[in-house]
């Protein structure tokens, strides 16, 4: 009759606690019950900025139901502090309470990482409206005031958006 040694018995946890977290990171995919709703290439002159997708439960756009997801996959290096700048300044051009704003800024500055071309980011709002970032698959941070996820979108899916084109591809309304 054969017992496990110790050292057997270590192989075999470490074993069931590594499937555990490889499932667990399987299951905790934002994207995996959401559908496209669209897809966007931001260009600006002569420079590809980002590929951008909406996703949603249906694959069809409804505004404030969620959850919503949008991934952003990064085509230039972009700093940190510039990320942070302009989401400001497309909230200013949209009318958003500065006094809203002006707390949710230095979460994005702990947030937001610098991108390197190739790099995606996520941001997936969920049903009670709490937003999660993702950087290359990896949550980096959480945002649970109901307000900011909606209002973060809006830099994308509002009608007075800065890039129209672009709103009408993620909507799928260009299909």
């Amino acid at each position: 009759m054969r017992f496990a040694t110790p050292k057997t018995n270590l192989v075999r946890l470490s074993s069931l606690v590594l499937t555990l977290l490889i499932s667990g990171a399987t299951m905790a995919d934002p994207l995996s019950e959401l559908k496209i709703v669209g897809e966007a290439k931001l260009k600006v002159l002569f420079w590809d900025v980002y590929d951008s997708s909406l996703f949603n439960q249906t694959g069809i756009y409804q505004a404030g139901q969620f959850p919503q997801a949008l991934k952003i996959n990064y085509l230039r290096d972009i700093d940190a502090e510039d990320l942070v700048a302009t989401t400001q300044q497309e909230w200013q051009k949209l009318g958003i309470e500065p006094a809203s704003f002006e707390v949710w800024i230095p979460l994005l500055a702990e947030i937001f990482p610098d991108i390197k071309k190739g790099d995606t980011l996520l941001l997936d709002v969920g049903e009670n409206r709490h937003s999660e970032f993702y950087f290359n698959g990896k949550s980096i941070g959480k945002i649970r005031d109901e307000n900011f996820g909606p209002s973060f979108l809006r830099i994308w899916l509002d009608q007075n958006c800065s890039y129209p084109k672009v709103r009408r591809q993620l909507l799928g309304l260009n299909k």
